[in-house]
């Protein structure tokens, strides 16, 4: 059984044609977790759509399509086995809205496989990614430099790709030095699980093998359970089953829990009934466990993606205001007092008001550069005060961390991202 082994989240970010969807499927082929029956399916699929090559990419979409069906309650997490741990592929492909999955994808990850092409390089949306990785708090990071069959293998293709992200790497606060690049060609299956000859100059590692280099994280088993919902189904004969990650503390058949803020803002207290992971009901979930549990007390028009599930006695924290330390990543002019975007906090989507800010800060030491400024722009970083518009769940650092990270949308772009330092709490 899957779970004796230590779980890992694996989330698969990169530019939008360089080889996600490709690289995962071809992973899941080699390592027996499709069968070829299946691979043969989608790709006689692939090729009536005139879409040869695209098998692998279709594994995960696939999927997707029975899941609307109402088959399963995975999403778009896809589970497989290495020798040593058990991983859940979070993968966002065939979504207009990718940046936003990738924010609440790479905040559930413990670890991340940054596809960039050798043919096309770092382009602007692989930095947008390695910020967001960095920003929130993706660690432990493998760079896997796709489509290596495009320049013919060559290793001086695989050494210029090495050394923009490199550099790029090390602007956001990673050590390039630390982080291992794989030369791989996902559609033909070059060093993804296979060793490849066409690449006599590589000898290290393939993209399955670093896998095992990762360590897996202390779950935080101690702190208050916290479960932000990703989606709510109505299934027959069941009943209401919200699904999400456990990204704090334990949740147990019988557990009084609260879904927070909910439809009136006060939190709605059900029951838990049954818990269910990867198609096995489970007595407990733990951190880093995607599941989908069945509630008695609760009505799907009551609760909603973006609530908190806590327990009862331990309910999560409504912000009435919130003070953030946050980076600005990319704005068209200045931020100031008054500003309100699009906060992406866990699962939920919230506009907030900018009430104050603070004090502008040196991004790398911490430093006050100065007190009260008048804006903040592109590169600053700051300590903000800010007011949510509506009812948002969101816990300080110190308390919660895994429940405290954002980023900052507005008009089809992540200007900022940060995290929550303190929290004036909404009495409900």
């Amino acid at each position: 059984m899957a779970a004796q082994k230590p779980h890992i989240n694996l989330v698969f970010i990169g530019h939008v044609d360089h080889g996600k969807s490709t690289t995962v499927g071809r992973l899941l082929f080699d390592t027996g977790t499709i069968d070829e029956q299946t691979m043969r399916k989608l790709k006689e699929r692939a090729q009536e759509l005139g879409k040869a090559g695209f098998e692998f990419a279709y594994v995960m979409d696939n999927l997707k399509e029975e899941q609307e069906r109402g088959v399963t309650i995975d999403l778009a997490h896809k589970k497989f086995e290495t020798d040593k741990y058990y991983f859940t592929i979070i993968d966002a492909p065939g979504h207009r809205d990718f940046i936003k999955n990738m924010i609440t994808g790479a905040s559930q990850a413990d670890a991340g496989v940054i596809c960039v092409a050798a043919n096309d390089g770092v382009q602007a949306q692989t930095k947008e990614h390695v910020f967001l990785a960095r920003t929130l708090g993706v660690k432990q990071i493998i760079i896997a430099v796709n489509k290596m069959d495009m320049p013919n293998y060559s290793e001086d293709k695989f050494k210029e790709v090495k050394a923009q992200m490199s550099t790029l790497l090390k602007t956001v606060g990673y050590n390039p030095d630390e982080i291992p690049f794989v030369p791989i060609a996902s559609l033909p299956g070059d060093n993804v699980a296979k060793k490849t000859d066409k690449m006599p100059w590589y000898t290290g590692p393939t993209l399955l093998e670093l896998f095992d280099k990762f360590e897996a994280p202390e779950k935080p088993l101690g702190l208050p359970l916290r479960m932000p919902i990703q989606e709510v189904y109505n299934i027959k004969g069941i009943g209401v089953v919200p699904v999400g990650r456990i990204e704090t503390g334990v949740m147990k058949t019988g557990d009084k829990v609260i879904a927070v803020p909910a439809r009136e803002g006060k939190g709605i207290v059900g029951e838990v009934k049954s818990i269910e992971m990867h198609h096995e009901i489970m007595p407990k979930a733990e951190p880093g466990d995607n599941i989908g549990f069945n509630v008695r007390g609760m009505e799907k028009k009551d609760i909603a993606r973006g609530d908190v599930i806590g327990h009862a006695d331990k309910p999560p924290t409504v912000a009435e205001e919130f003070t953030a330390q946050i980076i600005v990543l990319d704005h068209p002019s200045v931020i100031t007092v008054g500003y309100t975007p699009v906060f992406h906090i866990h699962t939920a989507q919230v506009a907030c008001q900018f009430i104050e800010l603070v004090k502008q800060i040196n991004p790398t030491s911490g430093e006050v550069i100065k007190e009260n400024p008048d804006f903040i722009k592109r590169g600053d970083a700051a300590i903000v005060k800010l007011r949510p518009t509506q009812n948002m769940v969101i816990e300080k650092k110190s308390d919660i961390p895994q429940m405290s990270n954002f980023a900052i949308r507005d008009s089809g772009k992540t200007v900022a991202a940060g995290m929550c330092i303190d929290v004036k709490e909404k009495k409900l």
